[in-house]
């Protein structure tokens, strides 16, 4: 089994080999190109690790079957890819930020009103 650069071999007490995580230290990050779906890169550093985490997810023997702590590792990666979707969505939000419940509903308002508005132009023109 190849050892990567997120997991490390070692041998227990009575010589077995077993695998765990080296660290949990992973910053992920969600960017937009030209697709609808966000790119979700993962980093230790300045070293790019999306690759080794896309092999050992997608691996044909599933990872938490050898790999100790590998749910724990699945879990707090999955909190850091929706925290960074979060993010990146919020940068790209059009919605003013730190807005009272009543402002955000007159934002709603007004920008459905804004789309909508092209159709009530055609309705009253050619009314």
């Amino acid at each position: 089994m190849a050892v990567s650069d997120i997991v490390q071999e070692f041998e227990d007490e009575q010589g077995h080999v077993l695998y765990k995580m080296k660290t949990h230290n992973i910053d992920v990050q969600a960017t937009q190109s030209s697709g609808l779906a966000p790119v979700i890169t993962y980093w230790i550093g300045d070293k790019e690790i999306t690759e080794d985490i896309r092999s050992l997810r997608f691996s044909p023997r599933p990872p938490s079957s050898y790999i100790q702590d590998y749910d724990e590792f699945q879990s707090m990666l999955y909190a850091k890819e929706q925290r960074a979707i979060n993010q990146l969505y919020e940068r790209m939000s059009i919605k003013p930020k730190n807005m009272t419940t009543g402002k955000q509903l007159l934002w709603s308002f007004f920008v459905m009103i804004l789309a909508m508005l092209p159709l009530f132009i055609a309705i009253w023109w050619f009314k």
